[in-house]
């Protein structure tokens, strides 16, 4: 059979094909199958490696007890679509009505490719900062829309705003701001949001945000842009239960915008998925109702963890950005002799029973050589797993 090459060098393009027209596996699917084929500690891919809370698991097994195995609703189910708008009065202060301006997805990935598909047509620019989570270069790619990118520098990995300006034009149809950032971690400033806003309205743009570690921050609370004057009326916000709630797997993720959006981006979304994870989505309506108490002790659980792989890789040698928010830390393996981040990802296993992800996975080769010594790693492990890595980290110095 003929593949077209037209769909080829869409694929090519989006980062799915090699040249050889083989099909390119992700970074974190080859560091996840590295770290299972050696044995390695993987700290490479951001998953969990704990339960999330007994209420919301107990939920799930409930609602498959009491026969919600069947397809839900195509916007969600009411008692979740509820649960997403009081999460957002509660948290926010946003009111958002549940029947008009909330879609349920499958994760927040799936919200991201429906809402970039839906909005964006042939030629379209769309803006997001650098480094950036993979799929967000392969969706503009499959929307056939033209990507730009604005540098998150160092040392803080902010972007300049001069260099924000400069992006956005009137070819700009969306700017996608994943805030707090994944990989590096960093929280925008109330400045930047609100330049974002600016910017949006001067050259008629839709704001996209991907917030799915918004209860995952150190320090200070998470500002969504939609709260922001001006923002929500073109802001399609997104997040999921995953990472708040250790169930990535359940892949329960939705997004809140004006009705005349939802409705654009659910006519995509019936094609890809139609709907999913009835019985998980009851479930994930519990946890977002789950106390003040709990929520706070996420991210001071994930804090902790945090300053034990950062104190571990300081130690090792490494020199270490701190995190604000998320998963992830971000360490520079130049001082122990290191200059090419991708190649010690993959000697990693042998060298130190460890698995990374190279920052330059998340960049363009521009961006990814000035990043090229810099590695990812994930510190949402369990507290002993963590001891270990960093013990074995400590190796390379030696």
């Amino acid at each position: 059979m003929t593949i077209s090459g037209s769909w080829q060098r869409t694929a090519r393009g989006a980062g799915l094909l090699s040249l050889d027209g083989s099909i390119r596996p992700t970074i974190f699917a080859e560091m996840s199958a590295l770290a299972s084929s050696t044995g390695a500690i993987n700290l490479g891919q951001g998953f969990p490696d704990e339960d999330g809370p007994a209420e919301v698991l107990e939920a799930a097994r409930r609602a498959i007890s009491d026969g919600l195995n069947q397809y839900p609703p195509a916007i969600g189910m009411p008692v979740l679509r509820e649960a997403i708008a009081a999460h957002q009065k509660r948290f926010y202060a946003l009111d958002v009505d549940a029947d008009r301006e909330v879609l349920v997805t499958a994760g927040a990935t799936e919200a991201l490719a429906a809402t970039l598909l839906a909005l964006v047509d042939d030629g379209d620019e769309v803006v997001t900062l650098e480094p950036f989570y993979d799929a967000y270069g392969a969706v503009i790619a499959l929307a056939r829309g033209v990507h730009v990118m604005v540098p998150l520098r160092l040392p803080d990995f902010l972007p300049d705003h001069d260099d924000l300006r400069a992006a956005v034009t009137d070819r700009t149809r969306v700017i996608l701001i994943n805030n707090p950032n994944n990989p590096t971690g960093t929280v925008l400033p109330k400045e930047t949001l609100e330049l974002v806003v600016e910017l949006a309205h001067a050259h008629d743009a839709i704001i996209v945000t991907d917030e799915v570690y918004e209860h995952l921050t150190f320090g200070e609370p998470h500002l969504p842009i939609a709260t922001l004057p001006g923002g929500r009326e073109r802001t399609v916000t997104i997040s999921s239960g995953g990472k708040t709630f250790n169930t990535t797997g359940w892949k329960i993720g939705w997004l809140t915008a004006p009705h005349d959006i939802v409705t654009a981006i659910l006519a995509v979304k019936q094609f890809l998925t139609f709907v999913n994870g009835a019985p998980f989505q009851p479930a994930i309506a519990v946890g977002l109702g789950l106390s003040d108490e709990f929520f706070d002790s996420i991210a001071h659980t994930l804090q902790a963890k945090r300053d034990l792989l950062s104190s571990g890789l300081t130690k090792a040698g490494f020199a270490v950005t701190m995190p604000q928010a998320g998963y992830f830390v971000v360490a520079d393996a130049a001082p122990l002799g290191y200059p090419d981040a991708a190649t010690l990802c993959r000697q990693l296993p042998e060298l130190a029973g460890v698995v990374g992800i190279p920052i330059s996975a998340f960049c363009t080769a521009q961006l990814g050589a000035e990043y090229s010594s810099l590695v990812r790693f994930a510190y949402c492990k369990k507290t002993d797993v963590l001891q270990r890595a960093t013990a074995q980290l400590e190796q390379l110095g030696r």
